[in-house]
């Protein structure tokens, strides 16, 4: 979400009131993250979120937006993608494939609590449980095979500690990917990036309550259990040592249950899973850390943080409680 495209407010405008969402006023560029340019589009109507694709190609796109119209549709708290006349919702400026969203109110929880984790668990399994109709099949595209990718692509860049961490981690996680348990493992659309700063709470009712997921850029087709990986990885994890919290992480794993149980190839497949979601992000930091791109706001995220929590994992995995 770094602006790689620089827009011109005129041509926002034009955008924007093709939407039929009213004159702009304002247009600023979002600094967080690393994989498209973003901009915060305020109009007379309301405020929107403005995204420029940068990697992903208008073939792949359809899926992610009416992934999301779904999901809004089945009362998931998550941003609209906002048609033309024609019902189109991907569009396209400054030469790129763009779409306009509404913004979620609230704003973040980088210091959650059990119960923000709670919430976050519930929400995640009240979205599985919504795509589970969603037609539309695409594949997790930083899934497995996206890791054997980049991984030689970083290998020249770790110390000889590093280097042997992730080749022995790859080897697991294959050995994790190619059995029968592992092809097992109940499949659907997952999120697959949902961290602290992808949910948004708000407390204006007098009460701290989840009000959005968002960022859906990364979902695909893959293992549910996934993405309760992701979450455990950050949302219950001390963030300066890479331990899991386990009330918190217990908090989130039993709210999630509370409407999708997991069976028990997933529980015992949860602790793999948890190495196989932090293996995923430190190959992804340790890409941009070294193999950067240019852009006018883009501020790569250190890649120890990851290696950190894939160390913690391997050397205490956790087994929810039944």
């Amino acid at each position: 979400m770094a602006v790689y495209t620089e827009v011109g407010f005129e041509e926002a405008d034009r955008l924007v009131q093709a939407l039929a969402l009213g004159p702009l006023t304002e247009l600023r560029g979002i600094r967080s993250g690393v994989e498209n340019t973003n901009y915060y589009a305020t109009t007379v109507r309301g405020q929107w979120v403005l995204t420029l694709f940068e990697r992903l190609s208008p073939a792949l796109l359809p899926y992610y937006l009416r992934l999301m119209q779904h999901l809004a549709r089945h009362g998931i708290p998550v941003p609209a993608p906002q048609a033309d006349a024609s019902g189109e919702i991907l569009h396209t400026l400054a030469g790129k494939p763009a779409a306009v969203v509404t913004r979620l109110p609230g704003s973040h929880r980088l210091a959650p609590d059990a119960d923000h984790c709670s919430q976050v668990g519930e929400m995640l399994a009240r979205m599985h449980r919504a795509g589970a109709d969603f037609a539309l099949q695409q594949p997790h595209l930083r899934g497995y095979a996206w890791w054997l990718e980049v991984a030689p692509q970083v290998l020249p860049h770790l110390d000889a500690a590093q280097a042997a961490l992730l080749r022995s981690e790859l080897e697991f996680q294959r050995h994790l990917f190619e059995s029968a348990s592992g092809q097992a493992l109940p499949r659907g659309h997952i999120h697959a990036d949902l961290f602290r700063d992808n949910v948004m709470f708000d407390e204006t009712a007098g009460e701290d309550r989840l009000c959005g997921f968002f960022d859906f850029y990364f979902a695909g087709v893959d293992v549910l259990l996934f993405d309760l990986a992701v979450c455990l990885n950050d949302w219950c994890t001390d963030l300066d040592s890479g331990r899991l919290d386990e009330p918190r992480a217990q908090a989130f794993v039993a709210a999630y249950e509370a409407l999708r149980p997991l069976d028990g190839n997933e529980r015992r497949a949860l602790p793999a899973m948890m190495r196989a979601a932090a293996l995923r992000f430190w190959l992804s930091r340790l890409r941009d850390w070294h193999l950067p791109r240019s852009a006018a706001l883009l501020q790569p995220k250190d890649p120890l943080h990851f290696e950190r929590i894939l160390r913690a994992r391997i050397d205490a995995p956790w087994h929810c409680a039944a």
